[in-house]
């Protein structure tokens, strides 16, 4: 009988622990970016892409505000254009530099 109340006593105990309380995970605000370049970004984007060192897909994302899509076809326009240069080509990344006169 000592037996029994023992072992009644610790599992009274242990029921009496409150679950852990999970956090919930922070959740990221949604981006509203620009899906078509309007003038006041276009001009942005002409005059301070050429001051920038390192030009990526993401960097353009960033800075101005745009869609993937956007940024990716003006890095191609600005590239045909002459007034970037291409440094690495891959499929998952392209990374350009500003072009420069003397070239």
């Amino acid at each position: 009988m000592v037996y029994t109340t023992l072992n009644e006593s610790a599992a009274a105990t242990g029921a009496k622990k409150q679950k852990k309380k999970w956090s919930k995970g922070k959740v990221k605000d949604k981006a509203n970016h620009a899906v078509v370049l309007d003038k006041p970004t276009s001009d942005r984007l002409q005059k301070d892409v050429q001051s920038y060192r390192l030009i990526t897909v993401a960097t353009l994302v960033d800075r101005l505000k745009i869609n993937g899509s956007v940024a990716r076809a003006a890095l191609k326009d600005l590239e045909d254009k002459g007034q970037i240069k291409q440094v690495i080509k891959h499929s998952k990344m392209q990374v350009y530099t500003r072009a420069i006169a003397a070239e």
